[in-house]
């Protein structure tokens, strides 16, 4: 039987997990914001919608939804967009997913945190993911999972891209710890979570190797053969607000409920394989 995805906030995560459904034979129907990226996702192959748009239909073909949409000021934008074609369609569908963010556990102090832990965000960007979360599982009868992402990189995004555009910095802030996931983790992650549905389930996505921000920097300038840039106190750092923001929360995050229940292995388990990959991969396409 076909399967079809529809992906809402068609972007870098939803692209890789659609990279791998098409050569399956699953149809991918993508909402973008932008009309100029319709060639790039076309050649992808996927459909592109330009959002806002009514997804009534495109829910009528499809058995699974992705969305990557993020709340802002006045809620979730595709609920306040398309609830109740979501709520008609939900008997069909065999998967929902919503991508959040570890964000949700707000500042930890470098301390572990895991699904069960509590979500007390002090930034409002945390606070209004929450709230989203709690909009998508309170739907009755809709099968959904919540996906809480660490920071992503991958292809194009990373202390790579940041390094050679001369706009990274190596940002010192005492026991500041993060968690990252590469985005062809995320990507397996989900297929995983599609081939064994449990709805209502949370899973953070994430490595095995929380580790402070200055030293990935400093070890992604190494193996670009670049002096690491010079160490900032982050009081003194010039940094837009967004990202200031993330300095205020500092935790490791467990993943063992993607292994244990998704029976997922990382393809990247720390940043140190991961850049390699990223490397390797850059000058496979040099040739």
């Amino acid at each position: 039987m076909s399967k079809t995805l529809l992906s809402l906030g068609h972007g870098f995560s939803a692209q890789v997990l659609a990279d791998l459904l098409v050569p399956m034979g699953w149809r991918v129907i993508g909402t973008t914001r932008k009309q100029e990226k319709f060639a790039t996702l076309t050649a992808q192959g996927v459909e592109p919608l330009l959002w806002p748009c009514d997804i009534t239909d495109a829910l009528s073909e499809a058995t699974h939804v992705l969305t990557s949409a993020g709340p802002d000021a006045d809620g979730d934008p595709v609920l306040r967009l398309a609830q109740d074609a979501i709520v008609t369609a939900a008997p069909k569908l065999e998967w929902v997913g919503y991508l959040s963010t570890t964000g949700v556990y707000g500042d930890h102090d470098g301390g572990w945190v895991d699904e069960t832990s509590p979500t007390e965000p002090a930034t409002v960007r945390g606070q209004r993911r929450v709230h989203a979360e709690q909009e998508w599982l309170n739907i009755s009868g809709l099968p959904v999972h919540v996906f809480r992402l660490a920071g992503i990189y991958g292809p194009g995004r990373g202390p790579f891209a940041k390094l050679r555009r001369g706009v990274a910095q190596r940002v010192i802030k005492k026991n500041q710890i993060f968690s990252r996931t590469h985005v062809e983790d995320i990507a397996q992650v989900l297929l995983a979570s599609i081939n064994v549905p449990n709805p209502g389930r949370i899973y953070n996505v994430c490595d095995d190797d929380p580790q402070p921000p200055e030293v990935v920097i400093e070890y992604a300038a190494r193996l670009l053969g670049m002096e690491p840039p010079p160490a900032v106190p982050f009081e003194e750092a010039d940094m837009s607000p967004m990202a200031r923001s993330f300095y205020s929360d500092s935790k490791r995050v467990r993943n063992d409920r993607i292994k244990t229940e998704l029976g997922v292995k990382l393809k990247y388990p720390d940043f140190k394989s991961a850049l390699h990959a990223m490397l390797e991969q850059e000058k496979a396409q040099e040739t």
